[in-house]
């Protein structure tokens, strides 16, 4: 099985560091083939750094279509998903549509803990359009950027135990997801400080797609998914 990972940012230590905690996760006959987008921004930290990560998102996916069994978005606003499955059958999964659908089998409620508070509003989104408003308590920003989260993870630690702590006691949340693809490798420590299930992203979306892929499940295309009409572009 061979999954393509996608990171919608330009900065490859981060698709690397990834793609190492997708490989521990994943099972021994599953390849995971990385790719960090050509052309974007270092970070997504907003809605028109998401834009341009959906464009890397779906020119990753046209490029390589036909090379891989499964895919994963592997940025926690999920830039390009809907787009990356009209141009392609195997099946694509986000990481943050992932963790929502698993943290609803660990507790009653989850919260998601993100980096700056200008992602708040586009996480807001996201679960609105995922419908998982519900089972949402609270997006709560630890005031780090994407880059700083990822380059200094006992700092990244330490502001999330914070405003984990916040999310359990305040808005009652059973359950916390890691808001960002660069957070990976503090689950475990985050869970001995908070002592509540902790969710990365990009482990629970390969979970996602290689039980897909097992199950031989792909992309519907009867209707919002269905290849594009050829269509006029201009470069």
């Amino acid at each position: 099985m061979r999954l393509l990972l996608v990171n919608p940012n330009t900065t490859a230590a981060m698709t690397e560091e990834m793609a190492v905690a997708a490989r521990s996760v994943a099972s021994p006959d599953v390849e995971i083939e990385p790719v960090t987008a050509r052309r974007g921004v270092a970070s997504i930290d907003g809605y028109h750094d998401e834009l341009l990560g959906a464009a890397a998102v779906a020119e990753a996916i046209e490029e390589h279509d036909g090379d891989f069994d499964g895919a994963i978005v592997a940025c926690f606003g999920d830039p390009g998903l809907y787009a990356a499955r009209e141009l392609t059958r195997a099946p694509v999964v986000g990481i943050a549509e992932a963790s929502f659908l698993l943290a609803s089998t660990l507790g009653e409620r989850f919260s998601i803990l993100t980096t700056l508070e200008r992602g708040v509003p586009p996480l807001a989104d996201v679960v609105r359009l995922y419908g998982f408003e519900p089972r949402c308590a609270s997006i709560r920003a630890t005031g780090l950027t994407v880059l700083e989260a990822d380059a200094e993870p006992e700092r990244a630690a330490d502001a999330l135990e914070q405003v984990g702590q916040t999310a359990i006691r305040e808005d009652h949340a059973d359950v916390i997801c890691l808001g960002c693809g660069g957070m990976v490798g503090l689950r475990e420590r985050l869970e001995e400080r908070l002592g509540v299930p902790v969710i990365e992203g990009v482990p629970a979306a390969v979970g996602v797609v290689q039980a897909l892929i097992r199950a031989g499940l792909r992309t519907s295309k009867a209707r919002g998914f269905k290849q594009p009409e050829p269509n006029a572009y201009t470069a």
